[in-house]
């Protein structure tokens, strides 16, 4: 038991050093643009910054969406107990992508951000991700689980909406080249789809004859 536990705790603490290892990178990247005038971040380091931060919320999302379908197919139920860990980085560096916008973009400028909101549909269905997230990340404790039982679980299918939501964002914003975007839509259809059949798969059928 002991061992199994270490175990655990050393997967866990590797997660977490590979879930923070892109925000490093940005980190020293950012360090050495502002201290040297280097071109690590390339010619437009503010979208540089915005982009690697949004698309990795992207990616983190899609990864937590992946862990049930990962359980099923696998059958090891230990992988779910990573599942809150990344939908929490998602939504840290979703919050991170926001106040860069906020910040580098706007320039302090945010109650510009409600202008921005209504004229560019790309940030109206990116901000409303961020919104539907944020009831999601507070309420991800165990004390939320408990307080609110079943209904937990009916909040928490909203991050379907917002999986679609940030995919339909990352795919308005790009606008010229859609290949990446498509590619995460084309995940995040098969996480959707797996949800789906495995639905299907699990329900009673009705015996022939039967009301």
């Amino acid at each position: 038991m002991a061992g199994a536990s270490g175990r655990f705790i050393a997967v866990k603490t590797l997660v977490h050093a590979l879930c923070l290892t892109p925000l490093a990178i940005l980190s020293w990247q950012f360090w050495d643009v502002y201290r040297t005038g280097s071109d690590a971040l390339g010619a437009d380091p503010v979208a540089e910054i915005e982009h690697r931060l949004g698309i990795w919320a992207l990616r983190f999302l899609l990864i937590a969406l992946a862990v049930t379908p990962l359980r099923q197919f696998t059958g090891q139920p230990v992988v779910i107990r990573f599942r809150r860990m990344l939908g929490l980085y998602a939504f840290a560096y979703a919050s991170l992508h926001l106040a860069a916008y906020l910040v580098l973009d706007l320039r302090g400028y945010w109650l510009q951000i409600f202008e921005e909101i209504v004229k560019r549909p790309y940030i109206t269905v990116g901000f409303a991700a961020w919104l539907l997230l944020v009831p999601l990340a507070v309420t991800s404790t165990t004390g939320w689980i408990r307080r609110l039982g079943k209904r937990w679980a009916s909040l928490h299918k909203l991050v379907y909406a917002i999986a679609v939501l940030a995919v339909l964002h990352f795919w308005w914003l790009v606008k010229s080249d859609i290949r990446e975007p498509a590619l995460y839509a084309g995940i995040l259809a098969v996480l959707l789809g797996w949800r789906l059949w495995w639905r299907w798969r699990k329900a009673p059928s009705k015996k022939p004859g039967s009301a």
